[in-house]
């Protein structure tokens, strides 16, 4: 009696256990993966990035984005770096294009080429989509690390009502140094001692003060950095003296730009607001000052000393190192989706950003704004003067080297040869570890 129990007991438990495994497995959730995204221009990027999101996750079921809002560009490869060395990185991120020199040097970044390889197309073909200016900052050692995203060039922003107010030609905008200073001492205004009104505004501030530095330099036929090895800047040299003296004579000879060092925001605020005419500012910023001007403008290309020359700014999609296979799969999947030739449009006409896929202007949506939005041309046109954006090995910091060294210039603190001679020494200083491992590592 007892054997036929557990005879009919052991064959209910084998019944059920057989039963379950005739059930249909569970089917697995999507793949979740975080999307770090910094804000570095005014605007709404943070709700347009929401609604690209969503759109992405609505078309792809299997995968789960969620947009994690990370600051500034400086802020973002900051929390980059610390969830990669906690063992828990995004799978993708939005990271400025001049890092990605820096990442590599570190071993922080995924390299794309297999990804590429494993959609059966070539690098070249890959790279092919995408304007050649933005190709430096993106392959590094011939292999491809990041995919440009939102990208830009600085623009110069012209109140065009104020213009014809003081007599000037806002359809001819100033081409050289010689003539921007002409406009700007024409457009500033004074009441006795007191201004009521800048010629121009230029912005400095952590970031933004190192690109202008370059922007400046290079228009006076300079070079920020070797673009060939990641251990040289050039700060202490007559280029980036001249332009340094120049913004400083702005200010303190000319009086046509506010004293200090004056933050992106601020320069876009007081050229809404009217408070200065003229201001060099990223295209990024664009939709912004679309949206909110209450007065005609022109945009124009950054004027020149030597030569036009304007450095690429913005940020490319990057996928960190240390990424589980199928997190790295569901990344591949969202920055080719985010950088088609759609999505790129899409952006572009949501945030001044420039389209890095040029297909992207072929787009029906794309060509319709243009007509309406002629304005959006100029950082596009402007890309055939466009070189990289300066990238080193410890970028952030060798940057701030330069940049506290011009702000106590713009401040009155100190004399732009002192300032020059003083960054060059520290950014030596802070480069010497990797010059010591590359160049300077002899036989």
């Amino acid at each position: 009696m007892l054997f036929s129990r557990r005879l009919m007991l052991g064959l209910a438990i084998a019944g059920t256990f057989a039963s379950a495994l005739a059930l249909p497995a569970l089917a697995e959730g999507p793949t979740e993966i975080d999307l770090f995204f910094p804000v570095p221009v005014d605007g709404k990027l943070a709700r347009d990035m929401g609604t690209l999101i969503k759109e992405f996750n609505d078309g792809h079921p299997d995968i789960k984005a969620t947009a994690v809002y990370t600051g500034s560009y400086d802020d973002t490869l900051i929390k980059t770096r610390a969830s990669i060395k906690a063992g828990k990185p995004p799978a993708a991120v939005i990271m400025s294009a001049n890092f990605l020199l820096d990442m590599q040097i570190e071993n922080e970044l995924t390299n794309l080429d297999s990804l590429i390889a494993a959609d059966g197309t070539t690098k070249d073909q890959f790279l092919g989509q995408f304007f050649p200016a933005l190709q430096g900052n993106a392959v590094i050692n011939r292999s491809v690390y990041g995919v440009p995203f939102h990208n830009s060039t600085p623009l110069l922003y012209i109140n065009a009502d104020k213009a014809k107010e003081a007599g000037l030609d806002p359809s001819k905008p100033p081409q050289t140094w010689a003539e921007l200073t002409d406009w700007a001492k024409k457009l500033t205004k004074r009441e006795g001692d007191k201004v009521t009104q800048w010629g121009i505004a230029i912005p400095c501030a952590y970031d933004y003060c190192g690109w202008m530095m370059e922007t400046l330099t290079m228009t006076n036929g300079g070079r920020y950095y070797n673009e060939e090895f990641g251990g040289e800047v050039y700060y202490d040299t007559p280029s980036m003296l001249g332009a340094l003296t120049w913004w400083n004579d702005l200010i303190n000879k000319y009086k046509v730009h506010a004293p200090g060092a004056t933050p992106g925001p601020a320069v876009s605020t007081s050229f809404i607001s009217g408070n200065a005419a003229m201001m060099m500012l990223s295209t990024g910023s664009l939709t912004y000052v679309r949206d909110n001007a209450k007065f005609a403008y022109k945009v124009a290309f950054i004027p020149r000393n030597v030569r036009n020359a304007v450095p690429i700014g913005g940020a490319s999609l990057i996928i960190p190192a240390g990424l589980e296979a199928d997190k790295q799969k569901a990344a591949w999947t969202l920055i080719k989706w985010m950088t088609s030739p759609e999505k790129s449009a899409w952006w572009s006409r949501a945030t001044g950003y420039f389209a890095p896929n040029m297909a992207a202007y072929k787009t029906p949506d794309m060509v319709d704004f243009l007509n309406k939005n002629p304005d959006a041309k100029t950082a596009v046109e402007q890309l055939d003067v466009a070189k990289p954006w300066f990238a080193t090995y410890k970028t952030v910091p060798v940057r701030k080297n330069l940049e506290d060294e011009v702000m106590l210039v713009l401040n009155g603190k100190k004399q732009p040869k002192d300032a020059l001679v003083a960054a060059q020494k520290a950014a030596d200083e802070t480069l010497k570890p990797y010059n010591a491992e590359t160049s300077l590592k002899l036989p």
